[in-house]
């Protein structure tokens, strides 16, 4: 996995360049964000909301198509008789790269994939994959809702909403 996300990220990177070569100068967008959101399946048995934060650069491809590479720290919370019995939070990095395409100035939809690295009482790494919905304020917000789910001997997932501030 981890061989798959350094491929990922090295792609990401000749994008960007050759991109902004082409380009003269680089139009991109970075964002950071706040992010909330309900565990789904079975994780919400054990977890109560996931909270964390992201940054994301977005280059633009065409008029109405983005390239995205993004990075953030997700923590799924434990609720319940599990957070009683001392069950620990869920942490996890994730890394994806993806496209967002723009249906007129303000809405978009956006897929990404990538890795999302365990830290803290779990381990390991699992696929990564989020596709949302959103609008672009013009005063540089940002508000979109995703399923994002990791997949690793299952799947944990959840219902997501990012509020970010692009620059």
């Amino acid at each position: 996995m981890k061989k798959i996300l350094l491929t990922l990220f090295i792609i990401g990177v000749i994008a960007m360049q050759s991109f902004a070569q082409s380009r003269g100068r680089s139009d991109g967008k970075f964002s950071i964000g706040f992010e909330a959101g309900l565990p789904t399946g079975d994780a919400h048995h054990l977890f109560g909301s996931v909270l964390g934060g992201s940054l994301k650069y977005e280059l633009p491809l065409e008029q109405s198509t983005w390239f995205t590479i993004s990075a953030g720290y997700n923590s799924f919370q434990p609720k319940g008789v599990y957070n009683d019995i001392g069950g620990p939070a869920i942490n996890a990095i994730p890394l994806k790269v993806g496209i967002k395409y723009y249906f007129d100035r303000s809405f978009f939809a956006e897929g990404q994939i990538g890795a999302a690295f365990f830290t803290g009482a779990a381990d390991g790494t699992a696929f990564a994959y989020s596709p949302g919905i959103g609008y672009t304020f013009s005063e540089g917000f940002e508000l979109g809702i995703r399923y994002e789910g990791w997949s690793k001997d299952g799947t944990l997932g959840q219902a997501g909403l990012r509020l970010a501030y692009r620059f």
